[in-house]
C-alpha cells in the first residue's frame, strides 16, 4: 500500500522497524548486519531495507531529521504497514557529565519543545514514554554484550542552532541527552497503541564540546546497532497489535 512517502508494498516490512536518521545509516547497518536485505523503498532517497536477523525478519529504513519528519514515517509504518514496533536508533547530545562520545542511552522518556503534541488537543501536558516491554528488553540485550547503557530522559528539541542557548537547561531536570525525534515517535506509538523506543549514540557532548564527525556517526555506532537488533529478535516473542484506527486529520 504505497503512500506519498513510501513505495513499499503491503507486506515489505517487518513487524520490527529499525529507524536511524540517516538514509546512510539505514544502509550500512543492512548491509553489515541483516542476510538478504532487499531495498523496499527509495522515495525520497530514504531507502528502506528489509532482511533477517538470526532468521527473524527485521527492517531497517530511515527517519529524517526532526519530530515531523519521523511524525510522518513512523505514523505510516504503524498504520498503513502493519509494523508493531520502531526502535529509533539516532545519535545525541550528551548534556550529562556522566556521559561520554559513543557512550549509549535509551530514553524511559523524552521531554519536547515541539508543538507536534498539540494536534491531539489535550487539557493539559503529555508525558512522551518509550514501551516497557521493548525498554526492558534493550537493557537485557545491552548487558549480554556488555555495554553499559544508562536508562532515563531525552530531550527531543526542534532546534539545532539555539540562539537561547537554552539546551543545557534540560539537565537541571535530570535530562540525559538532546535529540530531535523521540517525542514524536513515542505520541505516534500511544496514539495508534503500538511500541516504540530510542536508543541513541553519544555523537557530541554540550558539557565538554566534544564531537564526531560525519562518517564516525555514520559507521562506529554499532553497539547501539547490536542492541536494538537483538531486540528485533526477543520482539518476535510479544503479542502482535493493530492499529487503533485513530487519524491525526481528526
Amino acid at each position: 500500500m504505497a503512500t506519498p512517502h513510501n513505495s513499499a508494498e503491503l507486506g515489505a516490512f517487518a513487524k520490527t522497524v529499525l529507524m536511524p536518521g540517516d538514509p546512510l545509516r539505514a544502509k550500512f547497518i543492512a548491509e553489515t548486519f541483516l542476510s538478504d536485505a532487499k531495498l523496499v523503498n527509495n522515495v525520497r532517497g530514504i531507502q528502506g531495507y528489509t532482511g533477517t536477523y538470526k532468521g527473524t525478519p527485521v527492517s531497517v529504513m530511515a527517519s529524517g531529521m526532526g519530530c515531523p519528519s519521523i511524525g510522518i514515517y513512523s505514523y505510516e509504518l504503524f498504520t498503513q504497514y502493519g509494523v508493531d514496533n520502531i526502535l529509533r536508533i539516532g545519535s545525541a547530545g550528551a548534556i550529562s557529565a556522566d556521559l561520554k562520545l559513543r557512550d549509549v542511552v535509551a530514553g524511559m522518556g523524552a521531554c519536547t519543545n515541539s508543538n507536534f503534541m498539540s494536534q491531539y488537543r489535550l487539557p493539559g501536558t503529555f508525558a512522551p514514554i518509550c514501551s516497557y516491554e521493548l525498554l526492558s528488553m534493550a537493557v537485557e540485550a545491552a548487558g549480554e554484550i556488555g555495554v553499559c547503557m544508562p536508562v532515563g530522559n531525552l530531550v527531543s528539541s526542534d532546534i539545532f542552532y539555539d540562539a537561547a542557548s537554552s539546551t543545557m537547561d534540560w539537565a537541571k531536570m535530570g535530562c540525559l541527552a538532546v535529540e530531535m525525534e523521540a517525542a514524536a515517535l513515542y505520541c505516534n506509538a500511544a496514539y495508534t497503541h503500538k511500541r516504540a523506543l530510542a536508543i541513541c549514540s553519544i555523537s557530541d557532548s554540550l558539557v565538554t564540546g566534544e564531537e564526531l564527525n560525519a562518517d564516525e556517526r555514520q559507521n562506529t555506532f554499532t553497539s547501539m546497532m547490536k542492541i536494538a537488533l537483538e531486540v528485533a529478535v526477543k520482539a518476535t516473542k510479544l503479542p502482535e497489535l493493530k492499529a487503533s484506527g485513530n487519524s491525526a486529520s481528526k
